[in-house]
C-alpha cells in the first residue's frame, strides 16, 4: 500500500492502526495492507476501525483468532471474542487472582450447571457466576463436549461480572443473535495460535508462614489443557464442597500424591483460594487448617 493510499485512511483509524502496529513491530501501512488482504478482506475503513479499536482496548490479536470480525445483517461489524480471547483478558487484568470451577449434577449423574468462581486481588469475596446446561447448550459439534463448553460459558459470564468487560460477545451469542445468522468468520484459517492455558499466567500467591508446604516437581507444560482432566475437575469439585478447615485439610495430601506438575499447582492454588474463602489458615505445627 502506498503512502497516498494510507493518507486516504481517516486520521483516527491511522492512530488506532499505529497502536496495533507498534505491538507487532510493523509499519502501519504494512499492517493495514495485511488486514485488508486477510482478516478483513472487503471491509470498509469504518468497519476496520471498529475491529482495530476493540482489539486495542482489550489487548486482543485478530490474527490469532482471539477476536473475530462478524458482519451484521444490514451492515456493520460485531466484535466476537473467542474463549482464548476471554482468558487472555482475564490473565492480563492486574487484579486477576485465579479461577475455580464447581459442577452440579442431577441424581443420575447428568451435568446440570457449572459455576465459575473468580478471585480478584482487590476484593475480599470472589465473584460466582453459574451457567446452566439447559439454557446454554446448542445443537453444534463443540457442544458434544458438554462439560468443557459449559465451563467456557461460565468463564465468559464470570469475566463480564468480575471485570466489567463490555461491548463484546462470544461465539454462541453471536450465532444466536437475530441478524447474525449469516455472519462469517473472516479470520484466516492459516492464522492459529496455541490455545491459552487458563492457569498458565496466574500469578503465584505470596508466600505465607502459615501456608501449606507442597513440594512440586518443575516440569515443562503439557500441550493439552490440564483443565480437561476429569480427575482434576472432580478434585476441584471436592475442594469447593469443603465447608470447614477439617474437610479442607483432608485434601492436602491427595493434592500432593494425586497430581504432578501443572495439575498439582492448580490443585494447590484451589486449596489456597478455598482456605481464604473459609477464613482458615495453615497451622504448620499441627499439619492442618484451623480457623
Amino acid at each position: 500500500m502506498s503512502d497516498t493510499q494510507l493518507a486516504q485512511v481517516p486520521q483516527k483509524q491511522t492512530s488506532a492502526l499505529a497502536v496495533m502496529a507498534g505491538k507487532f513491530n510493523v509499519e502501519p501501512a504494512k499492517l493495514l495492507e495485511t488486514l485488508k488482504n486477510t482478516v478483513f478482506r472487503g471491509a470498509s475503513n469504518d468497519e476496520l476501525l471498529a475491529l482495530v479499536v476493540v482489539s486495542n482496548e482489550y489487548g486482543l490479536n485478530p490474527l490469532t483468532k482471539e477476536i473475530y470480525a462478524f458482519p451484521a445483517k444490514g451492515g456493520g461489524i460485531v466484535p466476537v471474542v473467542s474463549i482464548d480471547g476471554w482468558i487472555r483478558m482475564m490473565n492480563d487484568h492486574p487484579q486477576f487472582d485465579g479461577i475455580d470451577y464447581q459442577f452440579e449434577h442431577d441424581p443420575k449423574g447428568g451435568l446440570v450447571a457449572c459455576t465459575a468462581i473468580i478471585y480478584r486481588k482487590d476484593r475480599s469475596h470472589p465473584t460466582r457466576v453459574t451457567e446452566y446446561l439447559s439454557e446454554c447448550k446448542r445443537n453444534t459439534e463443540p457442544w458434544n463436549m458438554e462439560r468443557r463448553m459449559l465451563r467456557h460459558k461460565a468463564t465468559i459470564q464470570g469475566a463480564r461480572v468480575a471485570f466489567g468487560f463490555s461491548g463484546i460477545t462470544d461465539e454462541d451469542e453471536a450465532a444466536a443473535t437475530p441478524g447474525l445468522a449469516n455472519a462469517r468468520d473472516v479470520t484466516p484459517k492459516a492464522a492459529r495460535a496455541t490455545p491459552i492455558d487458563p492457569f498458565s499466567q496466574i500469578p503465584e500467591a505470596p508466600a505465607e508462614e502459615n501456608a501449606p508446604v507442597v513440594e512440586a516437581e518443575v516440569v515443562e507444560p503439557e500441550p493439552k489443557n490440564d483443565m480437561d482432566d476429569p480427575a482434576l475437575l472432580d478434585f476441584l469439585d471436592q475442594i469447593q464442597g469443603c465447608e470447614d478447615a477439617a474437610a479442607l485439610t483432608q485434601l492436602v495430601k491427595p493434592a500432593n500424591d494425586g497430581f504432578e506438575g501443572a495439575k498439582q499447582e492448580i490443585a494447590k492454588r484451589a486449596i489456597a483460594n478455598k482456605a481464604k474463602e473459609l477464613s482458615v489458615k495453615w497451622n504448620k505445627a499441627k499439619g492442618g487448617f484451623e480457623a
